[in-house]
């Protein structure tokens, strides 16, 4: 049973495998997106692991702090209890000087370990870090390479467009001009002749002014 669905796990892997690879390969970008979310995910629970390590290791440093203390202040009670001469204090002393110094060689080890730990997460946590930052680089680059892509399918469709012809275009915008510029010299001609009229009227009209005069 165990060997059957284990079968059937891994063939379910595979056909997510399989799955994901198709939309990547489909779509790079989204797929990307997603990755970085995830990484950016996983990035924030390390580095929430990190800092309770760090709390840890501050934890052990206090209790090692204090296990010094306390064996300091029973190894000098040892001496007082071994100058009385009772043996009860001299027993219970030692005892306590005894289990403070094991707990005290614990602590130490434990504190190096935490300490290699920390330095170890650390490390992994900037990799982390740096491996974001690389895949938002990646991602700037495939949307850059995308734009183009796409800025270039629609320039394609518009320059080959038969709806659209630039040659043709260009040419009837040449004649619209022309039109314009001839419609523009027939106006101004006209105007000037209009001008050239009024001005003959008018030396006519001063003309025979001055001969109904004489």
């Amino acid at each position: 049973m165990m060997s059957l669905l284990k079968r059937f796990r891994y063939t379910l892997e595979a056909d997510l495998h399989a799955l994901f690879d198709k939309k990547e390969a489909k779509n790079p970008i989204a797929m990307l997106n997603q990755y970085i979310r995830e990484a950016e995910k996983q990035t924030e629970q390390t580095g929430k692991l990190l800092e309770r390590q760090r709390l840890l290791k501050e934890e052990l440093e206090q209790n090692l702090k204090e296990t010094g203390k306390m064996l300091e202040r029973r190894t000098n009670q040892l001496e007082l209890a071994k100058a009385s001469g009772e043996e009860d204090l001299i027993l219970f002393a030692t005892q306590e000087v005894e289990t403070y110094k094991s707990r005290q060689m614990t602590l130490q080890e434990s504190l190096n370990q935490a300490n290699e730990e920390v330095i170890q997460l650390e490390q992994k946590f900037e990799m982390m870090k740096h491996k974001i930052q690389d895949m938002k680089v990646r991602q700037l680059q495939l949307m850059g390479k995308e734009n183009v892509v796409r800025a270039n399918v629609k320039m394609n469709r518009v320059l080959n467009s038969e709806d659209m012809n630039f040659h043709e275009l260009s040419t009837y915008i040449d004649q619209l001009s022309n039109k314009i510029e001839k419609n523009y010299e027939y106006t101004q001609l006209e105007t000037r002749l209009a001008l050239l009229e009024q001005q003959s009227t008018k030396n006519n009209d001063e003309t025979s002014i001055l001969s109904s005069k004489e």
